[in-house]
């Protein structure tokens, strides 16, 4: 049976910082990541998708946590071809920030951001959450080789935002794509109702990682504030709903990690909690 580590897609949300969930005297930068990692043994970093991680930043995290804890990194933005404010670019790219050239520095900056994680063997993954509009076909097939080529010998998840990959015969075509690069799927939780939602399908592509991410059931989502799109309470039977899941990653995969990604306050640490109970893990 894999390991399973449990945790939530950011420390450092502002919601839960302003929360109250972490006590007076923890509420700086290392304070906060000390606190977390003392109750959960994974954590996703999001701000590198807002940003290009910086080799300092990776090292102080390795230090300020335990040797056995990990962090998934999610992929900066342009690398999954998502908007990108102009202000996170570093200086000096070619006009056409899409060009081969500026994509080829901004992976390079990227490659060097995470390397102090990766020499510490604290990597988990890097996540690359793939836009709706990026649907199965010619285009995305493209973008998978290529991001495989650049990512040779990184643990790296996907999760897909279109619910075409998951969906009929696809969903074995999509499995079998990733399986050939060695990458892990990502299952998702959400609202079902939706007419984009993905289906909770639960695939292992890799023998060494599975992933889940629940981002909540909001009706919402991918109309309102982020507040409103991530705005859940996780029930107890909404959460065991998916423990055999969780189990049966777990037993075809060394090790699964399961992430909260309801943050509106402190919802996701305590749905992450009540998880790792019912999990017992």
């Amino acid at each position: 049976m894999g390991e399973i580590l449990v945790g939530t897609c950011s420390w450092t949300d502002r919601a839960l910082v302003g929360s109250g969930w972490y006590p007076p005297g923890r509420r700086d930068a290392e304070g906060r990541l000390r606190h977390y990692a003392g109750r959960f043994p994974v954590v996703e970093a999001d701000s590198t998708y807002y940003g290009l991680p910086n080799e300092r930043t990776s090292r102080l995290w390795a230090e300020r946590t335990p040797e056995d804890f990990v962090f998934d990194v999610k992929a900066f933005s342009l690398l999954t071809g998502h908007p990108t404010r102009p202000a996170a670019l570093p200086p000096g790219l070619p006009g056409d920030v899409r060009s081969p050239k500026a994509l080829d520095e901004v992976w390079r900056r990227f490659t060097d951001g995470v390397e102090p994680l990766r020499e510490a063997g604290r990597l988990g993954a890097v996540l690359f959450q793939f836009p709706p509009w990026l649907r199965p076909g010619a285009r995305a097939r493209a973008v998978l080789a290529d991001c495989a080529e650049r990512t040779a010998g990184w643990p790296v998840c996907v999760e897909f935002r279109h619910p075409d990959w998951w969906r009929g015969p696809q969903e074995r075509t999509t499995a079998e794509a990733l399986r050939s690069y060695g990458f892990a799927a990502v299952a998702v939780d959400m609202e079902p109702s939706l007419p984009s939602a993905v289906p909770p399908v639960t695939p292992v592509t890799s023998p060494r990682l599975a992933v889940v991410r629940l981002h909540g059931r909001s009706p919402a989502w991918g109309t309102g504030s982020k507040e409103d799109r991530f705005r859940h309470e996780y029930t107890d039977g909404e959460l065991r709903e998916w423990l055999p899941r969780v189990r049966a990653l777990a037993g075809r995969a060394e090790r699964v990690h399961v992430l909260f990604n309801n943050c509106c306050a402190d919802a996701a640490v305590r749905a992450a909690t009540r998880m790792r109970a019912l999990l017992d893990c």
